[in-house]
């Protein structure tokens, strides 16, 4: 069996390591935003044939001086094309670099996305996250309701996955504010898309190593509570570690051969799961076992 619980701060040092350069790169230069919050325009374009690759359209834009782009296919002849703000001369040279290329060019609509819409978005990505971590903490504190009678009570247990869950957060963000300084990527609606899934997927599995507590609490007779959490920690880790390999491996392919339109999205939920995986275990856990020695030391 391995002791997990007791090797806490060793663990708890690892996670620092990885999460204060990305704090700090967080403060520093924050988030990299791409024109889903900073706004921009969107071209839309028709072919004959098969559309341009997105490596001959980022081309195409850098000769009219647009360098930061987002293509995505629409149907079997359309391209949509959202850009950093262009002015109408930009604009003429992009289509005239694509019309070079391919003479079947035919710009269907052109319309700009102005920064209210950013900032929309913006305050709903941190509204929705905040009420699913609220969401969360209510949740579990019900869903453990039974074992406010032992030894931590169940609103315990909620705080202590909702600590989890902003470890994994900050792990996906503070990598990306380092990725975005020193890689040039970006973070878009899906970005948001992704923490939301991360949070889920997290809790979902912090849920079932709480689950197992509780069921070995009601049968730990003359166990501590250090005891009951690392053999708990123990039975679980296999079944939560294999079910994250698992989802790593499809998110591994997706990555390699998905195309740009989703690769950051990808990597977001790669960093995400491994986290998750990793906090559940070797953090929220661990964490309930610090908050009983707390309080058993200062009992009156």
């Amino acid at each position: 069996m391995y002791a997990i619980v007791q090797k806490r701060n060793y663990l708890f040092a690892f996670s620092l390591a990885i999460l204060i350069p990305g704090i700090i790169g967080l403060a520093i230069w924050g988030l990299r935003l791409g024109i889903d919050f900073t706004g921009g325009s969107l071209v839309r374009f028709s072919f004959a044939g098969t559309p341009p690759t997105t490596e001959v359209v980022r081309t195409a834009a850098d000769l009219a001086g647009i360098h930061n782009l987002t293509v995505q296919t629409v149907g079997e002849h359309d391209l949509s094309v959202r850009t950093e703000p262009m002015s109408n001369d930009q604009r003429e040279k992009f289509v005239n670099a694509l019309t070079t290329i391919d003479k079947t060019t035919v710009q269907q609509s052109f319309e700009s996305i102005g920064p209210t819409i950013g900032s929309e978005l913006k305050r709903k990505a941190i509204t929705a996250t905040l009420i699913v971590l609220i969401v969360i903490v209510l949740y579990v504190t019900w869903a453990f309701r039974r074992v406010s009678a032992g030894p931590v009570p169940s609103w315990v247990f909620g705080v202590c996955a909702i600590v989890a869950l902003v470890h994994d957060l900050f792990m996906v963000v503070g990598l990306f504010a380092l990725f975005g300084h020193f890689f040039g990527i970006e973070i878009d609606s899906l970005f948001v898309t992704a923490l939301l899934t991360v949070l889920g997927f997290s809790v979902h599995d912090t849920i079932v190593v709480y689950d197992r507590i509780r069921e070995r609490l009601s049968s730990a007779a003359g166990k501590t509570f250090e005891t009951v959490v690392n053999e708990s920690l123990n039975q679980t880790m296999i079944r939560s570690v294999n079910t994250s390999l698992t989802a790593i491996l499809i998110l591994s392919s997706l990555f390699i051969f998905g195309g740009d339109t989703i690769r950051n999205f990808v990597l977001a939920l790669l960093i995400g799961i491994a986290s998750g995986t990793y906090s559940s275990i070797f953090i929220a856990s661990p964490l309930l076992v610090i908050w009983y020695n707390w309080k058993m030391r200062n009992r009156v």
